[in-house]
């Protein structure tokens, strides 16, 4: 219950670059020879480029459509001598200003002299041998009068063969992703004077230093402002990330720095380690002080098999909690970020239910069980709001009765997320018994309502690692769900209007509502055995009223992409947004991801 049914040569030295060209950028609606600071400086950092790749790059700025775009482009000593020959050429243009400096000295110096050499009142990044959509700047200029500092665009990429395939549709910004992993990337466009209050590039971040920037960005400019069209082709050369992550691997240890970096200047206690999978980050937070959590479950003591053995559900949703390992009290927890939890169990019982059920209860939770007896029709909300009105803690845990713990220190992670004061709600990574993914979190895009890639594997990373980092959701289930009291308090509970399904999409569209940040974490997993207690049907009211509350919230979710396909949580595209298409549609309408 409360969830949502079925689906609805690097140097240290730093010489000083020799300028090559440095024409004055005209305005063709302007008298010859009067010049203005153009609204973009697209800059380039030029190193052993391939030739072929590198003139499509400078072809892609030239056929730019908008036409107030200067290009600086800083050669980092490049030694083959026909990168040197495409640049000479391109250098004749009036647009371009080429800079070459004496001596390699990484990517981070070179796109700091590009930097300084601009002039433009935005920056535009674009790698070496990446090409632009033709329109790219006009799209973009058409959304600077959002007034934001920080823009970036959907991407595809460029295959050897040249063909446009694998795009990458992005949510809107989402801060604890990017810290998790640098889902952005390309096309990025940013006010050039914020970047360089902030001080540009920072040395010793080479191979991560965007990733570095954009979460510098984020400090002082978000949110960002997310274009969802694909002006950028990133190419898959065979030395870049783009074909192969591992191409680069010591770039994400300094990533991971970038990262701890930042969240150290957020004031977040946490370490930050590389991930499992290459440019993804783990993140630990340190749980301040010794919180009391209370764990709301609303039972009617439902009994039923599981992997061939009877159960009753609540007394091992509850047994599977306060096991050793099972949460943070666990003080010899070897990830070093364990802190003592004061737990306690708010069962909200039915009064028809069978006293055996209590005393088990009573049996595994002991002093720490508070019983908040119930006496009217099933209405999980109704239930969630009683036992959170007789609990005591300064957390809140939703959780349903037919639910197993998967990963040790799971509460402990959810409650790092919620100590947060700009986190609203966190969310768990659920699945079935046999091991197929039943929450990802809520994606609510052209009406459909439904969870994150139901019934993928629940070992898989997902569409560009989404299923492997900490990201915000329009909305999680309550099935599993951790808050602040506080937060609980301000929206006003759960709505009792909806009694048993979408109470947790209006509790999340609420708790956004209120400012504060929906979030999902994989590294906190249950089972949930909803189809095992229960079958639990929607009701045509239910719709009614979740649209009636929230008409304009359910047809475009921030977090999925409007380039995406209505009906369905799978990140299909559309029909012809790529060159080629990333899944495979198989014969049972299921979509494997290649």
């Amino acid at each position: 219950m409360g969830d949502l049914g079925d689906a609805a040569c690097v140097g240290a030295c730093r010489a000083p670059p020799i300028l090559v060209s440095d024409q004055s950028v005209l305005d063709p609606g302007c008298e010859s020879g009067a010049s203005q600071v153009p609204t973009f400086s697209v800059i380039t950092t030029v190193f052993d480029t391939e030739p072929e790749h590198l003139r499509a790059c400078l072809e892609s700025v030239d056929a730019q459509t908008e036409a107030s775009w200067e290009h600086i482009v800083v050669d980092d000593c490049s030694q083959r001598a026909e990168v040197g020959a495409v640049l000479a050429e391109f250098g004749q243009s009036s647009r371009r200003t080429v800079l070459h400096r004496p001596v390699n000295g990484g990517i981070v110096a070179a796109s700091n002299d590009a930097l300084a050499a601009a002039s433009g009142d935005f920056v535009v990044l674009l790698d070496h041998d990446d090409v632009l959509a033709s329109d790219a700047l006009t799209e973009m200029s058409a959304w600077l009068t959002d007034g934001a500092d920080v823009y970036y665009s959907d991407h595809d990429l460029l295959r050897p063969d040249g063909r446009r395939a694998s795009p990458m549709f992005k949510p809107d910004f989402s801060l604890e992703r990017l810290r998790n992993h640098n889902y952005i990337t390309h096309l990025v466009v940013a006010r050039r004077t914020v970047v360089e209050r902030i001080g540009g590039f920072r040395p010793g971040f080479d191979g991560a230093q965007d990733h570095d920037l954009l979460l510098r960005l984020a400090e002082v400019a978000a949110p960002f402002v997310h274009v969802p069209e694909v002006l950028l082709h990133w190419r898959q050369s065979p030395a870049s990330v783009a074909s192969n992550a591992m191409n680069k691997p010591e770039a994400y240890g300094r990533g991971a720095r970038a990262v701890a970096d930042h969240l150290s200047r957020s004031g977040i206690d946490a370490t930050v380690e590389t991930g499992e999978f290459p440019g993804v980050y783990r993140i630990r937070r340190r749980v301040e002080g010794r919180p009391k959590v209370s764990v709301v479950i609303p039972t009617r003591g439902s009994r039923g098999k599981v992997w061939g053995v009877d159960r009753i559900f609540v007394h091992d949703a509850v047994r599977s909690l306060l096991q050793p390992g099972g949460n943070s009290n666990d003080s010899d927890s070897d990830d070093g970020m364990a802190s003592e939890m004061e737990i306690e169990i708010v069962a909200v019982i039915d009064e028809r239910t069978d006293p055996l059920v209590e005393r088990g209860l009573r049996s595994l939770a002991g002093d720490s069980l508070v019983i908040v007896p119930f006496d009217r029709p099933f209405n999980f909300a109704e239930k969630i709001n009683a036992g959170v009105a007789a609990s005591n803690g300064d957390y809140i845990v939703f959780l349903n009765d037919d639910t197993e713990l998967v990963e040790g220190n799971s509460l402990s992670e959810m409650v790092g997320l919620a100590q947060d004061p700009t986190i609203g709600m966190v969310g768990a990574k659920l699945l079935f018994e046999d091991g197929r993914l039943q929450h990802g979190g809520h994606v609510y895009h052209g009406g459909y309502i439904s969870h994150a890639l139901l019934d993928w594997p629940g070992d898989h990373p997902g569409p560009y690692r989404l299923l492997a980092v900490e990201r915000e959701c329009s909305g999680v289930t309550a099935a599993v769900a951790v808050m602040r009291r506080e937060v609980f308090d301000s929206v006003g509970g759960m709505s009792e209007e909806l009694a048993i399904n979408y109470n947790d999409v209006d509790f999340s569209l609420r708790v956004r509502g209120a400012g504060l940040r929906v979030v999902w974490t994989p590294h906190a997993s249950w089972y949930h055995f909803e189809q095992r207690s229960g079958a639990h049907p929607i009701l045509g009211d239910e719709v009614a009223v979740l649209q009636r509350l929230w008409p304009n919230n359910l047809d475009r979710d921030p977090f999925y992409n409007p380039n995406l396909a209505p009906g369905r949580t799978d990140w299909l595209e559309l029909p012809l947004r790529s060159g080629a298409p990333p899944y495979e549609v198989l014969d049972d309408g299921r979509v494997s991801w290649g």
